[in-house]
């Protein structure tokens, strides 16, 4: 399937979707909703194990598109925002696990799609933000304190300013700082120790971790132990034990 501004490609069981709307990647309605198709797309498809999300030129995705925001109105708010909504949701619950790798700006909903995704790789010249006050506007808080605590979180809200990937990393939130040059490979790197796992159990493990998150710890644990219950019964997880036991890597019958 062709999209006007995402550009995806699949090759050894990792996907990479790159946005490409110059100059700033800034989203509209049509990138948010090519967004939830490839998406939804890539959970289904039974050569994928992980997908990279990232951008192209110097930002990952730079906000919403402004005119879009001049020509909103209560009347009209509505469907944009759930046509926004199920763009995030589509990442976030993405059958498979996804890995941000983040090049260049990601402020507002740039923000918001990396809060949504399950690693984040960043570039030196990374800058994350929610300047959304800037422009008369709200949202984005939510998936802030994802990744940020509740305070750094409402700094970064009300004053519009914006961090460095050293800064995000400080919190705990970014697995790895690379130079530009170096981040879609230092992502692919990562994606392909993800790839050698069982696809059925990275498949559960998403739906394991994304289904439990906001429970508390006795419903959450017991919600995880009904997919090692269900795993008991996958070929594929026996394979990942009997390979363990005999100290060899194990053989997983991947198309």
């Amino acid at each position: 399937m062709s999209y006007q501004f995402l550009e995806v490609r699949v090759k050894n069981r990792i996907a990479i979707v790159e946005i490409n709307r110059p100059p700033m990647n800034a989203a509209n309605r049509k990138m948010y909703q090519e967004i939830t198709s490839i998406f939804l797309e890539i959970g289904d498809r039974d050569d994928c194990d992980v997908v990279i999300l990232t951008g192209k030129g110097k930002a990952f995705l730079a906000g919403n598109d402004l005119q879009e925001f001049i020509e909103m109105t209560p009347e009209n708010a509505p469907e944009q925002m759930k046509i926004v909504r199920e763009a995030f949701w589509a990442v976030y619950d993405c059958k498979i696990p996804v890995i941000a790798a983040v090049n260049g700006y990601a402020l507002g909903s740039g923000f918001g799609f990396v809060s949504c995704c399950d690693i984040i790789i960043a570039s030196e010249k990374a800058q994350f933000g929610l300047p959304e006050i800037n422009v008369g506007v709200l949202g984005g808080a939510k998936f802030g304190s994802r990744i940020l605590p509740e305070m750094v979180m409402r700094r970064m809200y009300f004053t519009g300013e914006s961090m460095t990937a050293k800064e995000v990393a400080s919190y705990g939130a970014i697995s790895e700082i690379t130079p530009p040059e170096n981040l879609l490979n230092t992502a692919i790197a990562w994606a392909k120790k993800i790839a050698t796992k069982s696809s059925v159990a990275l498949k559960m493990a998403k739906e394991s971790l994304n289904g439990s998150e906001f429970m508390n710890l006795k419903d959450g644990y017991e919600f995880e132990q009904g997919y090692t219950c269900k795993l008991s019964g996958d070929n594929e997880s026996k394979e990942a034990v009997r390979a363990v036991m005999e100290k060899r890597k194990p053989i997983f019958k991947k198309k």
